[in-house]
């Protein structure tokens, strides 16, 4: 056998553009018998079973899958990885619900054995859900990101990481100073942005933690750094925006705090945007920058809906969020669920294969990977999932009564969860198996 080449074969499907963009048909490829080869941890072809089986040689390990669908990993936009002990926490909204759960949560990553564990606990919850990239916030310290780099580059995976910057309205165990925000920051960029496959995101909390001086930092490595990233909140609940509009009366909008401090660009990425108007989606897309759509926390938080249809106007790019710990699962099928129910309460509908779009490639167009993730074209990074048509019994029955590729997609993405993940792939190489 060849090890650097294997074969997989199952049904396969991956979105090839935004259904909002190129109309529903053309934005999938689907092969109901398909065929995808590997050759060291990237995808060399992809096809019909029949065409592409007499091509592979005698040396070539084929892998079937039955009664099972393979598309590319999920990505997460927004997720954070010290508010994994706190999933879950009953009863508050957004700001309250910071000072209750939140802080005194991340205060437990200033150690670093702490911080290790939870990585891990975190990491291998991203995997058993099928999630292979995911753009993530750490505690204030350095420690949350050091032990979550370490474990991520252990597994060669895509991910994204960021200190949170945060110098001012939050208890005095958690913030740090503009100075020392910048200086570590910096350090974690020079030793991780770029390590394999791992990415480095400038974190300020968000506007009402952040001094102008420590936002202006924020600029500075950016401009510094200019193929790093920028995460950061905006909008997600009204409380919040009236705070944002008190602390800088200066500032036109909630949007135009960080575009004053130059957080705007092609990586950068907004999470929530549920209270954002019509020219703060024009300025978002204008300068590249994207949403992360979190509909499981903005429901569990009682924030509000996010206009979709209102971003796909303005064509700002946009990918889904589980933000756990506000959000409910490290599941991205479940998140899906949510965010049909938010697309219904507004009126609108969200097609199984825009959601298909939302947490593989419009993810990786948000986070300016496309070249690499979120989808199966040949050249890509083969990060990948397969999900089993018989994970539960409900679901097994439901999907013999399906007529086609979209119904089954809708309902794994409506019955699913992690117990549907069969396996997980980054790189080509299995970090999961149910």
């Amino acid at each position: 056998m060849n090890p650097s080449k294997k074969a997989y074969r199952a049904a396969i499907l991956h979105s090839v553009g935004d259904p909002a963009e190129v109309g529903i048909d053309a934005s999938y490829e689907y092969f109901a018998d398909g065929l995808m080869l590997v050759e060291n941890g990237k995808i060399v072809a992809l096809g019909h079973a029949t065409e592409l089986l007499n091509t592979l040689g005698h040396d070539v390990e084929v892998t079937e899958y039955k009664d099972a669908l393979i598309t590319p990993g999920f990505i997460d936009t927004h997720i954070h990885l010290p508010q994994t002990g706190m999933v879950g926490s009953y009863g508050e909204r957004l700001l309250d619900w910071l000072n209750t759960y939140t802080f005194p949560c991340e205060k437990q990553f200033a150690d670093p054995a702490h911080a290790a564990e939870v990585a891990d606990i975190f990491l291998k919850e991203l995997l058993r859900n099928g999630t292979t990239t995911a753009l993530v916030f750490g505690s204030v310290h350095k420690e949350s990101v050091e032990a979550f780099f370490q474990a991520a580059e252990k597994l060669n995976l895509r991910m994204i990481a960021g200190k949170v910057m945060m110098d001012r309205n939050a208890p005095d165990y958690l913030t740090d100073t503009a100075e020392s925000g910048y200086a570590d920051s910096k350090a974690l960029i020079e030793r991780w942005h770029g390590k394999g496959r791992l990415h480095y995101a400038v974190t300020p909390r968000f506007a009402p933690t952040s001094t102008p001086e420590q936002l202006t930092l924020a600029g500075q490595l950016l401009t510094e750094y200019p193929d790093v990233y920028m995460q950061t909140h905006i909008s997600e609940n009204v409380e919040e925006v009236q705070w944002v509009k008190a602390l800088f009366p200066e500032r036109s909008g909630y949007l135009d705090v960080y575009d004053h401090f130059k957080l705007l660009g092609e990586r950068s990425v907004f999470a929530h945007g549920v209270h954002l108007c019509d020219s703060e989606c024009a300025r978002l897309a204008e300068t590249g920058s994207a949403i992360a759509f979190c509909p499981t926390s903005n429901l569990f938080l009682g924030s509000g809906l996010f206009n979709l249809p209102m971003a796909e106007k303005h064509r700002v790019n946009v990918g889904v969020g589980t933000d756990v710990g506000g959000g409910t699962s490290f599941s991205i099928l479940q998140t899906l669920n949510e965010a049909y129910k938010v697309m219904q309460m507004q009126g609108a509908k969200l097609s199984p294969f825009k959601s298909l779009y939302l947490a593989t490639l419009g993810g990786a167009r948000a986070l300016r990977l496309d070249d690499r993730i979120g989808s199966l074209q040949v050249g890509n990074e083969a990060d990948f999932l397969v999900l089993d048509y018989h994970a539960t019994p409900l679901l097994s029955y439901r999907l013999k009564q399906a007529r086609d590729i979209a119904e089954i997609l809708f309902v794994l993405m409506t019955l699913g969860d992690d117990r549907t993940v069969l396996e997980t792939y980054s790189a080509g190489e299995l970090v999961h198996s149910r």
